[in-house]
């Protein structure tokens, strides 16, 4: 259970849709208050690739997401210790989320081994042999810093039995209470624990209870937008949600496109991250307000209008479709910095949507409008 003192992580719920579960809320971390539906942007390396510190705070962002196996093998969570923890070290006074590991004991799986007492690997860095227990993706998100740090998990991938997914969901609960145990809340740092359960309703149920019951800061749902239907992953979502406590923040994890962040909102989620907005933008995809265009494609080389006509982004106000193009075909690190910049834009502009449309009471329609243009489909049309 939670100690006896005040909690690390506070969740003022503010406004909620009448028509569907999305909700407004006022997440309070050690670092400062955090306003729900919120996207994280990915800065696995301690950073968001290609931009600065400054453009992330022209972006307004409200959280940030770095990778704590990433920064363990490199500099070394003992170095970001020394710095003064991940806001030292890059210099970022904002609230921060550390991500345990777990995803990459799924997608590094040529590198690892997984027993019940944690992951023996080779590190992608230098192959070093390696051990990372439940215990220790702790401690060094601990010494990482971050005001909200991840329980450590197995995801699986899709499709995966129902036995291997049990295992899998049984041995991260177990990872679920030692981590629990290892925890120091005198750091003032939150503990979220992390739903899996693989592709079955059932046992996605009947593990989202059980880690209810542990009394975590908050809850994230993993091991889903893995490569399963869109409705699969939202029928799973949902059904872990049903079992997971209204009073703490709930985090779908590696969610996704605009228009699934739609859908994800209304199920009554406040937190999402992705690399789509930055690995995409980084490879010439720019999202905008009527869809995904690659500015790569010929059609803009004389397009001379901005990358989204209805966005004032800096990127946007400075500089035309035909010039991005001419960038990327001259292998300019300029062009990816700028679709990095407006992708984000548009991400922190439909979350402020989505939350003003909750607070009027008008999510609902808001949906309806938006969802089939950011999915670049006709309106009216269903985005699927």
């Amino acid at each position: 259970m939670r100690p006896s003192q005040a909690p690390v992580l506070t969740l003022e719920v503010t406004h909620r849709d009448p028509e569907t579960s999305a909700r407004c809320a006022v997440m309070t971390t050690r670092a400062g208050p955090v306003d729900t539906p919120v996207f994280m942007p990915v800065a696995t390396q301690a950073t968001v690739k290609s931009l600065t510190r400054a453009e992330l705070l022209q972006l307004d962002v409200g959280l940030l997401l770095c990778n704590a196996y990433h920064l363990y093998l490199r500099p070394g969570a003992d170095v970001v210790e020394r710095a003064g923890g991940v806001h030292g070290f890059m210099n970022w006074q904002g609230p921060t989320l550390s991500d345990s590991g777990g995803y990459q004991v799924f997608s590094l799986e040529a590198l690892r081994e997984i027993s019940d007492e944690g992951v023996r690997f080779r590190s992608h860095v230098d192959g070093a042999e390696l051990f990372l227990s439940p215990e220790q993706a702790i401690v060094m998100q601990q010494q990482i810093g971050a005001d909200i740090i991840m329980s450590f998990d197995q995801p699986v991938a899709y499709p995966a039995d129902e036995a291997a997914a049990a295992d899998a969901a049984e041995r991260t609960h177990r990872w679920a209470e030692a981590g629990r145990r290892a925890f120091r809340p005198e750091t003032g740092q939150a503990l979220f624990g992390i739903v899996q359960g693989g592709f079955s309703a059932a046992l996605r149920r009947r593990t989202a209870a059980r880690l209810a019951d542990l009394d975590f800061e908050g809850y994230a749902v993993g091991g889903l937008s893995v490569g399963e239907p869109m409705e699969l992953m939202l029928d799973m979502a949902e059904v872990a949600l049903s079992e997971l406590p209204p009073d703490r923040p709930r985090y779908l994890m590696g969610v996704g496109m605009p228009e699934d962040l739609i859908d994800a909102v209304a199920l009554g989620f406040d937190m999402f991250d992705c690399v789509l907005p930055t690995r995409l933008g980084r490879n010439g995809c720019a999202f905008t307000r009527r869809g995904r265009i690659n500015l790569k494609n010929a059609e803009f080389a004389d397009d001379f209008g901005p990358l989204d006509p209805e966005c004032d982004c800096q990127a946007c106000r400075d500089h035309t479709r035909a010039y991005v193009r001419h960038l990327f075909k001259a292998n300019e690190i300029l062009a990816k910095r700028l679709l990095t910049y407006h992708n984000l834009s548009l991400y922190f502009w439909l979350m402020r949507e989505m939350r003003q449309a909750i607070a009027a009471g008008e999510f609902s329609a808001f949906a309806v409008h938006w969802q089939p243009r950011l999915a670049g489909l006709s309106p009216g049309a269903d985005a699927g």
